[in-house]
């Protein structure tokens, strides 16, 4: 084997029993509040990362917060707190940062006084009521997720009525162009003139599910407004309006602990007493590496010295 090639060996073995301190980049981002980590590496995919200086194309990189991170031009702080806002969504307003057609956005529509917010899943043009916004691209992630279990609660406006035949269309789980929607929990409330309320809960959030499943048993939507999102309710919140989550609720209902303060990293190298050899795991490859075959004869416990 060439040099080039055990020195790549000795150092795939070290970086095994000693891994980079620090985060991988995009979860750095993601708590930082720029995106969520699959967002933020398209983001150093795309170029639009630099770690010291140096602009990165591969999320495979620890940093630590000695590490300077600039996205797009701008230093990226220290994460802070995880904080959660009830947001009021109007209608008439796209939930992305950047609109490719210009339309207003729902991040421009929030206080100055906000910090860098994303938002919990997605409202659609049309649609208002309560959307979830966090600093915290790992709580975006866990809330999003089908698994988490949260009921969507959504008060929609339909043209016409409808029987309960086609509702328990619904209620069984539906198909539209191929897409599988999960059962839907729907209630007829009242007809009203020439439309009807329904109440519907889900517990998924696929794009527009709610008019496509409504669409495919012959109903128009005509107004829809999500007034819960688990145990987050809009209740008397008015349109445009934000709200902040307590903090003691935030930990209840998330599980969140003060993360504790992180002691510096230390590599130390464990001299074995004269005449006897420290205990050394075996190396998890069929082939040894060089430097395991090394400290079964020298006792070595870590491979600062070679």
């Amino acid at each position: 084997m060439s040099g080039k090639g055990r020195s790549k060996r000795l150092r795939d073995c070290y970086e095994h029993r000693y891994p980079s301190p620090g985060d991988r980049i995009a979860k750095v981002l993601s708590r930082a509040g720029v995106a969520s980590r699959r967002e933020a590496e398209r983001m150093i995919e795309d170029g639009r990362v630099s770690v010291n200086g140096k602009t990165i194309t591969s999320p495979a990189l620890n940093v630590t917060p000695a590490d300077r991170v600039v996205v797009d031009g701008k230093q990226v702080g220290a994460p802070e707190a995880a904080r959660l806002w009830l947001y009021h969504k109007p209608a008439g307003l796209v939930t992305t940062e950047r609109d490719e057609k210009d339309r207003p956005t729902v991040f421009g529509s929030l206080p100055e006084t906000m910090p860098r917010v994303m938002s919990v899943g997605r409202l659609d043009l049309n649609s208002e009521g309560l959307l979830l916004l966090t600093n915290d691209g790992e709580i975006k992630r866990k809330l999003e997720l089908p698994s988490t279990g949260w009921l969507r609660r959504y008060r929609v406006r339909i043209n016409g009525s409808v029987s309960e035949a086609k509702l328990d269309e619904l209620r069984a789980g539906i198909t539209v162009d191929g897409v599988n929607y999960q059962p839907m929990v729907v209630t007829f409330d009242r007809q009203q003139g020439a439309n009807a309320w329904l109440t519907v809960s889900l517990r998924e959030g696929k794009n527009r599910e709610i008019r496509r499943a409504m669409g495919e048993i012959g109903v128009t939507v005509n107004r829809l407004i999500r007034v819960s999102y688990g145990p987050f309710q809009l209740a008397n919140l008015k349109q445009g309006e934000v709200e902040e989550v307590k903090q003691r609720v935030l930990r209840d209902q998330l599980g969140l602990e003060a993360a504790p303060a992180q002691k510096p990293v230390r590599r130390t190298v464990n001299r074995p007493t004269r005449g006897k050899s420290a205990p050394v795991e075996p190396c998890p490859d069929e082939q040894p590496h060089a430097c395991c075959i090394l400290r079964r004869f020298l006792g070595w416990t870590a491979l600062d010295d070679l």
